[in-house]
């Protein structure tokens, strides 16, 4: 059995190697246009548009591809085409909602509480990228480019070549890979468990159109409805209000002048509340049932043997710190 696994670990290790590779491909192709311009035209930089298609233009054209090329080299196996229908899609984009805003709350909430103890706030990345560009550069980085592009390569690159050690394997691993790739804690949490449904919802159907329209509507829901709600609502206003002693006139008129979009971020907080209560029920009904489940692989890794094998590898061992190393940074930047 020894030698089989040894062969295995060297599969893993060599997948987690392509995508070190590729990572640092991404960042060389990120790090060369943003330096050229600070030293001919600094002023650019200024511009959040420009500074950020400075960094995700070179990634999408470049970046990625070469990662994909690199990745591809690793040895894979199709994953078996099924249909899906209207109503299971539904389904799975709802509990795809319940997934992410639970799991956001738990990184949220962990984010919040080592702001806490180190005196500062834990910096939310996405969020600044996203209240500071332009509607139409959200759309096109973050509902269409990446959604495509990540889908791609965490969903059917990853999956084709670790499925055929079991659907565990390979959903867990897309996940915990999607996840660090984000190099934030406010987006690992997230990502880790929307890349694990995602890539379960793959395994089982092999159809890679399904997984990037619900990550395109969820892209959609995250970044363009619910900032479009904060604007609607101005909260900025209302914190006004509440920090200059909560007037209830000035409150009573705030809320008059600002009813179209309070009712819409209720219905918003509504969404939030039943998608998760939703997927809460058909999770715990589709235990019961059965309904979810795992198919061995071609290739069976005995249990207690799992991790050491997936992940403690060269390749997975230096994708992993990597990325960890990046997280911690953030938190205390």
């Amino acid at each position: 059995m020894e030698e089989p696994l040894k062969v295995t670990r060297k599969h893993f290790s060599k997948l987690g190697g392509m995508f070190v590779l590729g990572t640092v491909i991404i960042y060389a192709v990120q790090l060369i246009p943003a330096a050229l311009v600070q030293i001919f035209r600094p002023e650019w930089l200024q511009d959040a548009n420009v500074s950020l298609s400075l960094s995700m233009l070179p990634m999408y054209l470049i970046g990625m591809p070469a990662l994909i090329a690199l990745v591809k080299r690793v040895p894979a196996v199709t994953v078996e085409k099924k249909e899906m229908k209207w109503w299971q899609f539904l389904l799975a984009l709802i509990m795809c909602f319940g997934v992410m805003y639970a799991s956001n709350f738990i990184g949220t909430f962990i984010s919040t509480v080592i702001g806490l103890l180190k005196g500062s706030a834990v910096q939310n990345a996405l969020l600044d990228i996203a209240t500071s560009i332009s509607p139409l550069f959200v759309v096109l980085y973050m509902v269409i480019c990446a959604p495509i592009m990540e889908e791609y390569v965490f969903r059917k690159l990853i999956v084709e070549r670790t499925v055929k050690y079991g659907q565990g394997v390979a959903v867990l691993l897309s996940g915990f890979m999607f996840g660090l790739f984000h190099g934030n804690l406010n987006q690992f949490a997230y990502a880790f468990t929307l890349g694990c449904f995602l890539a379960y919802l793959y395994v089982k159907t092999g159809k890679l159109k399904i997984t990037i329209m619900i990550h395109m509507i969820v892209n959609f829901m995250g970044s363009v409805v619910s900032l479009k709600l904060l604007d609607l609502i101005d909260l900025n206003g209302y914190m006004e209000i509440v920090e200059n002693g909560m007037d209830m006139n000035a409150l009573a008129d705030f809320m008059t002048e600002n009813a179209l979009g309070w009712t819409l971020y209720m219905f918003f907080v509504f969404f939030i509340i039943a998608s998760i209560l939703t997927t809460l029920v058909l999770f715990i009904v589709s235990l019961a049932t059965k309904k979810i489940t795992f198919a061995r692989g071609q290739v069976v890794i005995p249990r207690g043997k799992r991790f050491r094998t997936v992940i403690l590898n060269i390749g997975m061992l230096l994708y992993s710190i990597f990325w960890i190393v990046m997280i911690v940074i953030q938190l205390f930047v």
